[in-house]
């Protein structure tokens, strides 16, 4: 059986990210520029419905060992995710949204956490694909959507990067930052 405290917290996080659904949508109706990996977005979808349901099924069904150290320890890696995410979000400002619109009149963020590294936002992203499932030891789930997901990433980091690349401030001052981890790559 699943514990009611997890649920909890799968449903929590995916109200969370409705919440940013929308907020996306309503900022894409101002931005005019280029989508990067358009095609690859229904599949980010897909993940992400993942994220909310295989690691409840796998609860439910498998009944994984854990234990409160480790569900606390991902419990803690998510809330600092998430964060980093809202960060990430509030420093992009009008420019945040989930569908990787480039703007055309893209002025590159260097501040927030993106004096330290490119892709915060997409960090996060990587942190809670990890932690929502690992705090209920749904480490099967974990594994499996941690993998597509960064099939996912690859693709669209590359593109998006394709179209920031276009911008010579962005060359300039954040381009050479590294990607997650500052000082590496």
């Amino acid at each position: 059986m699943t514990p009611p405290w997890y649920v909890l917290l799968v449903a929590a996080t995916g109200v969370q990210r409705l919440r940013e659904l929308a907020t996306s949508a309503r900022r894409e109706r101002g931005l005019v520029g280029q989508r990067a990996a358009a095609r690859s977005y229904p599949l980010m979808v897909a993940v992400n419905v993942g994220l909310f349901t295989l690691p409840l099924l796998e609860t439910a069904v498998l009944r994984p060992r854990r234990s409160r150290t480790g569900a606390a320890a991902s419990i803690t890696l998510l809330a600092a995710a998430t964060a980093l995410r809202w960060w990430s979000m509030h420093s992009l400002g009008r420019w945040w949204n989930v569908r990787a619109v480039v703007p055309d009149d893209l002025e590159p963020i260097q501040d927030g956490p993106y004096r330290f590294i490119r892709h915060p936002n997409y960090l996060a992203v990587i942190v809670e694909f990890a932690a929502l499932p690992a705090a209920a030891g749904a480490w099967r789930s974990m594994l499996l959507l941690s993998a597509l997901n960064g099939a996912v990433l690859v693709d669209r980091i590359r593109a998006e990067e394709r179209l920031l690349e276009r911008n010579s401030a962005y060359r300039r001052g954040v381009g050479r930052r590294a990607r997650f981890i500052p000082g590496l790559f």
